[in-house]
C-alpha cells in the first residue's frame, strides 16, 4: 500500500483534509501544549488561536536505514583510492550515530516543530472529552420544540427546494407515457412498410410514401413534448416534528469577600471564563446566572459578574439562599437541567458553614443535575470545605476540587466536567 503526503501550503483550504489527519494523528501532543498554553495565557485572551509546538521526533515519518550483514554490489563513481577488489570497512550501527552530551563543531539538527491553531481548532481541543454530567432532555408543557424534517415531496414550493432529479424523472415519465401511443403507430406503420418491401413493391409507391409520411408527423408530435413542464416539477417537502428539548441553566457563584485577594479573584475568573466558553462552545440552550457574594448576594450581569471590583465580609449562605430563591421563581426542576459551579477560598463566618451543609443537602442539591464546588486554597483548607466534605458524602451529584495555582485551573476544569462512560 502506498501512502502519498500533500505538502503544499494549506491556501484556500486545499489541504485541508491533510490538516484534520494532522491534528488526529498528533492530538495527544496538541492537547498537551493546549493545557500549557492556558496556565500561561491572560484572562482577556483566553479563546485566541494558538502556536504550538511539537517536538521534531514526534513528527518524524518512518525511514528504512541500511542494517548490519548482508553483501551488497554498488558502483560509486569518481573513486580514486580504492580498485577492484578492495574491501571496505562496514561503518558501525546500522541507522546513523549519536551524540553526547558535549559541544560540538560539525552536526545539524532540526527545530521544534510550530503548528499555528485557528480559534475553532483551540477551542476543540480545550474541550474535547468534556459534557455537562447528567444532561437529560425533558418535555416542555407549552415549550415544545419542533424540528423540520425531510417528508416526501410536493408540487409546489420555494426554488431553492427545488428537487432537480425527481423532477427530471418525472419530466421522463411524462414524455414516455404521452409518447407511448404515437411510439406504437409508429412501429404498426413500420411494419406495414416491411410487409409491402417483402412483397416486391417498389420503395416509390405511393402507398409506402403515404405510410412514411405518417410516420414523420408522429415523431414530429414526440418531438413537440415539452422537454419539461411545471407539472413536472417537484419540491422537497418538510414537516415540524415535535422533540423533547434540552433546556439548561448554570449559576455561576463567586465569592468576592475581602478574604478572596485579587490573586484569588483572577483564579476563580480563569475558571468561569472556562466554564462560559465549554457552555457557549457545545450547547445551543443554555442559560447563565451570576450571583456575586460576600455578606450579601446579588444576581449580576456578566460585566459585572468577571469586573466588578465590590468586596466585603463573607456570608456564602446568602448566595445559596439568592440561588434557591431564582430556581423557585424562575426554573422548575421538571423542566430545566440545573447545574452550579462555586468558586470560593473557603473563608466563611464560622456558624454560617453549617448553614450553607444544610441547605445544599435539603435545598440545592436536590434540585440540581450537577453542583461543583472549587476551593480557591493557597493554604489550609477553612470552615466551609469540611461542611462541603459532608455534602459530597451525601449526595452523588456534588463533587468538590482544590485549586493551588493558575497551573490547576485547567486539570480541575477537566476534572469536574469529564465526559461520563455510559
Amino acid at each position: 500500500m502506498s501512502h502519498f503526503i500533500d505538502r503544499r501550503v494549506s491556501s484556500k483550504r486545499k489541504s485541508a483534509v491533510n490538516r484534520q489527519r494532522f491534528l488526529k494523528r498528533y492530538k495527544t501532543q496538541l492537547k498537551r501544549s493546549v493545557a500549557d498554553a492556558v496556565n500561561r495565557r491572560s484572562i482577556t485572551d483566553t479563546d485566541a488561536g494558538e502556536k504550538v509546538k511539537i517536538p521534531s521526533k514526534d513528527v518524524s515519518e518512518p525511514v528504512f536505514h541500511h542494517g548490519q550483514g548482508g553483501t551488497r554490489e554498488g558502483v560509486h563513481p569518481g573513486n580514486r583510492e580504492f580498485v577492484s577488489g578492495d574491501k571496505l570497512q562496514r561503518p558501525p550501527g546500522g541507522g546513523g550515530g549519536g551524540g553526547g552530551d558535549k559541544a560540538g563543531n560539525s552536526g545539524e539538527g532540526e527545530d521544534d516543530f510550530v503548528f499555528e491553531l485557528t480559534r475553532d481548532e483551540y477551542l476543540d481541543l480545550l474541550f474535547d472529552d468534556l459534557e455537562l454530567p447528567n444532561l437529560v432532555r425533558n418535555q416542555l408543557i407549552g415549550a415544545t420544540e419542533f424540528k423540520s424534517v425531510r417528508a416526501g415531496y410536493s408540487a409546489d414550493g420555494a426554488p431553492s427546494n427545488i428537487d432537480v432529479v425527481r423532477s427530471l424523472k418525472g419530466a421522463i415519465a411524462r414524455r414516455t407515457a404521452l409518447g407511448a401511443p404515437y411510439r406504437g403507430r409508429i412501429r404498426e406503420l413500420e411494419e406495414e412498410i416491411d410487409l409491402l418491401l417483402r412483397q416486391d413493391v417498389p420503395e416509390d409507391d405511393p402507398r409506402i410514401q403515404e405510410l412514411r409520411e405518417k410516420i414523420s408527423g408522429l415523431r414530429a408530435r414526440i418531438a413537440a413534448l415539452p422537454f419539461i413542464d411545471t407539472f413536472d416539477l417537484r419540491y422537497k417537502a418538510f414537516a415540524k416534528k415535535p422533540e423533547p428539548t434540552s433546556k439548561a441553566v448554570m449559576f455561576c457563584i463567586m465569592d468576592v469577600s475581602g478574604s478572596m485577594d485579587e490573586e484569588r479573584k483572577n483564579l476563580a475568573k480563569r475558571f468561569f471564563l472556562l466554564l462560559h466558553l465549554f457552555l457557549q462552545r457545545n450547547y445551543d440552550k443554555i442559560e447563565l446566572v451570576f450571583v456575586r457574594h460576600h455578606t450579601t448576594a446579588m444576581e449580576v450581569d456578566e460585566q459585572e459578574f468577571f469586573y466588578s471590583r465590590e468586596t466585603g465580609g463573607t456570608v456564602v449562605s446568602s448566595a445559596l439562599n439568592l440561588v434557591h430563591d431564582i430556581i423557585r421563581e424562575r426554573y422548575t426542576s421538571d423542566g430545566w437541567n440545573i447545574y452550579a459551579a462555586q468558586a470560593s477560598d473557603g473563608d466563611n463566618w464560622e456558624t454560617d458553614s453549617p448553614i450553607c451543609r444544610e441547605l445544599m443537602v435539603q435545598k440545592l442539591v436536590p434540585l440540581t443535575r450537577y453542583f461543583a464546588y472549587v476551593e480557591i486554597m493557597p493554604r489550609h483548607h477553612q470552615s466551609l470545605w469540611y461542611a462541603y466534605q459532608e455534602v459530597a458524602a451525601a449526595k452523588e451529584n456534588f463533587a468538590m476540587q482544590q485549586i493551588d495555582g493558575a497551573e490547576d485551573v485547567y486539570s480541575v476544569f477537566r476534572e469536574l466536567f469529564k465526559r461520563q462512560q455510559a
